[in-house]
């Protein structure tokens, strides 16, 4: 097929135009091929701090911190001199064969000194690095049948994840991503994973329950799961601390406790899934310490380089370490990695980010703007379309209801959160749907006091318009 052909075909823009050209040259991620030929791409010309610059010179709030990932805002020039140094001096080498770099022995030091608490009694010991939260994830699934492959129980390899919950899009990871459209069409999930419910207490609690009676039956779910697959056959459960795609869900307190006492139970691994939450998020380094998760394995990545560059790491404990060690020492090698792990100009780019996080108390400011990024979110229920406001630290949703006292849902073909996400634009802030009718919140965590009510004060102008579309769905 040649350009001529593909340009023709699609063409409602036409013309030689960079939208054009997208359209026609162009597979987008989560995007509907027909809307795009319909509607063209958005393009994003510059960022400034919290906010980025489309095309046409009109300024948005990135509400989403791009994809939950640039922490330190769009044009962080310490990070730019990061990566030109390192550019300059070595732009690229590998870690095969016992080969690294400086950045990379630097960075690895500081995320252990900052780890959070292990499980069972363990500490975090080692860092594994890779390009994205999805390799990450599908890394941990390997390393997991690695350890217990050493421990002479290959058997033991089902992984659980839970409804709702977001891992990647990688065949292993998007078999974790409980969430259809990550898996419908492409033959998923893999028929080693299974699932289990979410700890979405508004949605799933029952009529009189607490939300300690709540992660109580959370936990009994679990134990159910893996007594009906077989403990010597389930090896790790995959959690978020607080779910971000799959609606911002923020388990109830007692929850990972009660979760943690099943796994250590039958022998069955915990691995926290910082990617979103990691690196302040949630007002704490580490989600893990927000929700005291105490897991076995930890992967990150987003934050890790505020998603100027692209990496991710796996964290280890020493309960973990050990025998893969060991393990290895048997065969002969370890015998997995990526060209780009632990990339010098990637590692020089995180090592500054994590460095600029303690520079500039970067967790202290989120403490301070937490409790008014959180009330103003709590006062987006005066609209009567809201059923459920919810946030920790930086990160937060809100959920839309047509009844708010029965949790009544309004049609999902009506869209209305998608519809809501695509008024407030016009107001100049950029909002992701997310399943369920629920829109997410994950400014940059540079943002200012002002800025934050400038923010939601343009969200709110564009939820007064949102008022007549849900009463005209009701």
């Amino acid at each position: 097929m040649t350009h001529d052909r593909l340009i023709t075909h699609d063409q409602p823009l036409g013309g030689n135009s960079p939208a054009s050209r997208d359209i026609a040259f162009q597979l987008h991620p989560y995007t509907n091929p027909a809307v795009l030929r319909e509607a063209g791409p958005h393009i994003m010309a510059e960022g400034q701090g919290v906010f980025v610059v489309d095309e046409n010179g009109k300024r948005f709030y990135e509400g989403m911190s791009g994809l939950w990932c640039t922490s330190l805002g769009f044009s962080e020039p310490e990070l730019i001199e990061a990566a030109v140094a390192q550019f300059k001096k070595l732009p690229f080498y590998h870690s095969f064969a016992g080969k690294t770099v400086n950045p990379a022995i630097d960075l690895a030091e500081m995320l252990i000194a900052n780890a959070p608490p292990a499980g069972a009694g363990s500490v975090m010991s080692k860092m594994f690095f890779a390009g994205s939260g999805s390799e990450a994830n599908d890394t941990a699934i390997k390393m997991i049948w690695y350890y217990n492959a050493a421990l002479g129980r290959p058997e033991k390899r089902k992984i659980i994840s839970r409804r709702k919950g977001y891992h990647g899009v990688t065949m292993a990871a998007a078999s974790m991503t409980a969430l259809s459209y990550a898996q419908d069409g492409f033959g998923l999930p893999l028929d080693f994973v299974k699932h289990t419910s979410a700890p979405d207490f508004y949605n799933g609690g029952l009529p009189g329950e607490s939300e300690e009676d709540f992660a109580s039956r959370c936990a009994a779910n679990l134990e159910a799961l893996i007594l009906d697959e077989g403990p010597d056959t389930v090896a790790a459960l995959f959690a978020e601390p607080v779910m971000g795609a799959g609606g911002v869900i923020i388990p109830p307190k007692t929850y990972f406790a009660e979760i943690r006492a099943v796994l250590e139970k039958y022998d069955v691994l915990l691995v926290a899934d910082e990617v979103i939450c990691g690196f302040g998020r949630t007002g704490n380094m580490w989600g893990s310490q927000t929700m005291d998760v105490r897991p076995d394995m930890l992967t990150c990545a987003k934050a890790l380089s505020s998603a100027y560059l692209p990496i991710s790491a796996i964290m280890l404990s020493e309960k973990i370490y050990v025998p893969i060690a060991e393990h290895a020492e048997r065969l002969g090698i370890f015998g997995h990695g990526f060209t780009y792990s632990a990339h010098p100009v990637c590692a020089a780019v995180a090592l500054r980010a994590q460095e600029l996080m303690q520079e500039r108390d970067i967790i202290g400011h989120v403490r301070a703007i937490a409790p008014q990024f959180k009330a103003r979110i709590a006062r987006l229920s005066k609209f009567d379309f809201i059923g459920n406001e919810r946030a920790v630290g930086l990160i937060g949703a809100i959920e839309f209801a047509v009844n708010s006292d029965d949790h009544k849902k309004f049609d999902p073909s009506h869209q209305i959160a998608r519809q809501a996400v695509s008024i407030i634009q016009k107001h100049g802030v950029i909002l992701r749907a997310l399943p369920g009718d629920i829109i997410g919140f994950c400014p940059p965590l540079i943002i200012s006091e002002t800025e934050i009510d400038d923010m939601f004060d343009r969200i709110e102008a564009g939820l007064v318009e949102v008022d007549k579309l849900a009463a005209s769905l009701r």
